[in-house]
């Protein structure tokens, strides 16, 4: 799909700057861009941080050890989210990093949220996570239940460890083991390869999952590549011509938002995929999100808008 005659990068530096405020709605060629329109608001997401015990070259959070970017989320910070999303009939709370477990609060958010709603984090299942086996076992018996989503980017130790570091893949697979014996629910994330037969990509994993004790059914989801050069600017005729009403309320940004602290403050964005562009900065309260259409001007939007892309789990 190429509506638009031009497309969109990081790096895009000729012509009129489309991501200013002047140009944002429009693409770079003048057409109107397309859009999605708030829902009711389902689920909250946290950005932990962009601190992470790894430093891995792919990472398109650019996540590390010593990564402040996004800042560490303290219990005061998230404590009043929590509490507004709660009162807007927030159905879910899910977490993400860097890594939310090298964040000292962490349990103690979760301990809070669960007392209100089911809760998802996303993970590197490694030794952040490990160290906090114990603290975390309580949780199982919380009012709502809490998952994890670990990382396990091929079904090949190798590959995995090729990004991660040696023996991260064991380690991720065992921690999983360790969650689901407690209790936990858990799942699995991975790399989408063009081209790929996904069944048998997802068959791939089940030998792992029989290794340490985990379900044979137990949820493998697919991600994309998120780092594309250029993708193509999505246009209001695309979002007529490709999308649905009902279609439009799948893309996270219909009934979703991100909540990340930055430079001392916490800041609504519209997705879990888009906080390094200020446009996606939608606001210091949910209730004011709640009201924002949101253009799908970022390179990302188009991972949404072509293949459905999707970090809920709703």
């Amino acid at each position: 799909m190429r509506e638009s005659s031009g497309t969109h990068s990081y790096s895009e530096t000729s012509g009129p700057d489309h991501r200013t405020d002047e140009y944002w709605p429009r693409t770079s060629s003048g057409d109107k861009r397309g859009y999605i329109d708030p829902r009711r608001l389902r689920e909250l997401w946290f950005h932990t941080g962009t601190i992470c015990n790894l430093r891995c070259p792919d990472c398109f959070e650019r996540s590390a050890p010593d990564d402040r970017r996004l800042e560490p989320v303290t219990f005061d910070d998230a404590r009043p989210f929590i509490d507004e999303a709660v009162a807007l009939g927030i159905e879910k709370f899910s977490f993400t990093g860097g890594e939310p477990f090298v964040v000292r609060d962490t349990v103690r958010i979760l301990d809070y949220a669960l007392g209100f709603r089911p809760c998802l984090v996303l993970t590197n299942g490694t030794r952040p996570l490990r160290a906090r086996l114990k603290a975390i076992g309580p949780l199982r018996d919380r009012p709502n239940a809490l998952s994890f989503r670990a990382s396990l980017d091929y079904p090949d130790a190798k590959r995995h460890d090729a990004g991660r570091g040696d023996g991260m893949f064991e380690m991720a697979l065992d921690t999983l083991g360790q969650l689901h014996r407690a209790g936990f629910h858990v799942s699995v994330a991975r790399r989408h390869e063009d081209d790929e037969d996904h069944a048998a990509v997802t068959a791939a994993y089940q030998p792992f999952f029989a290794s340490v004790g985990l379900p044979a059914v137990t949820p493998v989801i697919a991600f994309p590549d998120l780092e594309m050069a250029d993708t193509p600017e999505i246009t209001e005729n695309c979002m007529t011509t490709y999308h649905t009403p009902e279609s439009c309320g799948q893309f996270m940004c219909a009934f979703s938002r991100m909540v990340v602290k930055q430079d001392g403050r916490m800041r609504v964005y519209a997705c879990t995929l888009v906080d390094d562009d200020p446009h996606y900065d939608l606001g210091s309260s949910l209730a004011e999100s709640a009201k924002t259409r949101v253009h799908l001007e970022h390179p990302r939007c188009f991972a949404c808008f072509a293949g459905g892309a999707s970090c809920s789990e709703l």
